[in-house]
């Protein structure tokens, strides 16, 4: 991948993951418009990479991975520049989200407001003992609007996401893996060795069963189950149609690790 230059995000490829890392800790990494254009680039320099296979979210500082949306821009805006903004926010968490590579988020702090929408956007959520989740919203007299309103009842539950976004309340990382916001808890100095061990996990399987596993989770929750099933069936058969697959079963019958070629 070629270099690129973000003023509010840093961008670094090793072992074969895009770390992406929001840099504006003196504003607890806020989101505003100029991150959110970064952000949606990088996705792209990321998805666009051949020696890129997965990608890593997270935050810089200790405090947090996203507190919410820059309150000082938003304040700001008019409905119709808030409709645009959130707009921009949608594209860009849908890129994420849509991704057929893995997209994992490294959540170090406060994931409020947008940072949890940005998280829930994310394919798996890994987060330390110190993140904090929630979506406050309310407090200022808005509701989420970066996706938090849908992803957050089909990832929790309905019951459970009407709580969270109608008290506006404050969770703590063991409470967010109660209910399923997130896949994984661990402490804080292990977040970054646990994330790079898990996607050197993920980097061992097929890079083209993973997009079409990926395709067909993220996809097929928008469909009637009928219709998903049809859709993976026909990802399943396509699967037979690949490279990879004829190594994987080769591999396994002559008991050797598979070296899958992607295709």
């Amino acid at each position: 991948m070629s270099a690129n230059s973000f003023e509010n995000l840093t961008l670094a490829v090793r072992d074969g993951a895009a770390w992406i890392t929001i840099n504006r800790p003196t504003k607890l990494n806020a989101l505003d418009r100029r991150t959110v254009e970064e952000l949606g680039q990088a996705a792209r320099a990321a998805l666009g990479a051949p020696e890129v296979q997965g990608i890593v979210l997270t935050g810089a500082g200790e405090r947090a991975f996203v507190a919410g949306a820059d309150l000082r821009e938003m304040a700001a805006l008019g409905p119709l520049e808030a409709q645009a903004f959130a707009g921009l926010l949608h594209e860009t968490l849908e890129a994420f989200e849509r991704s057929t590579k893995p997209v994992i988020a490294a959540v170090n702090g406060f994931a409020l407001g947008g940072g949890c929408e940005l998280a829930l956007a994310c394919h798996v959520r890994i987060a330390a003992e110190s993140a904090r989740f929630g979506q406050p919203e309310v407090h200022l007299g808005l509701i989420p609007g970066a996706g938090g309103t849908q992803r957050l009842p089909r990832l929790v539950g309905r019951g459970r996401a009407l709580d969270l976004i109608l008290s506006g309340a404050t969770i703590d990382a063991a409470e967010a893996l109660r209910i399923g916001l997130v896949e994984r808890v661990v402490p804080a100095g292990s977040l970054v060795s646990v994330v790079e061990e898990y996607m050197a996990q993920l980097q061992r399987n097929s890079p083209l069963a993973l997009a079409r596993a990926l395709q067909a989770v993220v996809t097929g929750a928008e469909m009637p189950q009928s219709a998903a099933l049809r859709a993976e069936s026909a990802l399943f058969a396509l699967c037979f149609a690949s490279e990879d697959m004829r190594e994987g079963t080769r591999a396994f019958l002559e008991k050797r690790e598979p070296r899958f070629p992607g295709r």
